[in-house]
């Protein structure tokens, strides 16, 4: 095969699914094997969320999304279950509930840099294992360095919203391809694959999109 597979994946950085998600593909490409390209698109699920939003998940989920106390309180139990079983330890007493947008923009900077899995990978780990705040300037740019980018640009780059149009671009594609929820999955530009499926569905549309291309 003489390019890589390409995996288009819509995702924002607070959705728990997503980084679920994401060790479950990375399972089922190694089970797959070949080359595989990934490139993050950006999708905000809660774009009205104030950078510092006054209280915890469970908080945001009872008064923003009216779910009921102690059902929020099931639905991060089962979620933080799952995520332990790919190796993921969510810390939901310290999640700092925030705003997105900042750190979508980032992920294009570092996608210029070449530097894009790396930092997804750093804000979701930021995010939900670590109680980092992922939706300020200052809290980007000491991420984005522990990466190997230039702090001093990341500041200049987000305060100058550099990136806000080609988030807004990812937001609108994902819209015209019907995408409702993340993480979405676009495999070769043919086959969408919706949600954290198990590791071998991933290899089964890997494969199916490599013996495609072997016919054609």
């Amino acid at each position: 095969m003489s390019t890589p597979i390409k995996v288009d994946i819509w995702s924002d950085v607070q959705c728990p699914w997503c980084y679920i998600g994401k060790r479950k593909f990375e399972a089922g490409a190694a089970q797959f094997g070949g080359d595989v390209e990934v490139e993050y698109h950006s999708f905000e699920l809660a774009p009205d969320t104030p950078v510092d939003f006054d209280g915890s998940p469970k908080d945001f989920l009872s008064q923003r999304k009216g779910i009921a106390p102690d059902q929020v309180d099931m639905m991060l139990d089962r979620v933080t279950g799952i995520a332990k079983s790919v190796g993921l330890d969510y810390d939901y007493d310290h999640v700092h509930q925030t705003n997105t947008i900042k750190a979508h923009e980032l992920l294009h900077f570092a996608k210029s840099k070449g530097l894009q899995l790396e930092m997804k990978e750093a804000l979701l780990k930021a995010y939900f294992v670590d109680g980092g705040h992922v939706g300020r300037v200052a809290d980007l740019a000491e991420l984005a360095a522990g990466v190997g980018l230039d702090r001093d640009e990341v500041v200049a780059v987000l305060e100058a919203q550099t990136y806000l149009a080609d988030v807004k671009a990812d937001v609108a594609q994902a819209q015209a391809y019907g995408i409702q929820g993340v993480p979405f999955f676009v495999i070769d530009g043919k086959y969408g694959v919706s949600g954290a499926q198990e590791a071998a569905a991933f290899a089964d549309v890997l494969e199916q999109a490599r013996a495609e291309r072997d016919v054609s």
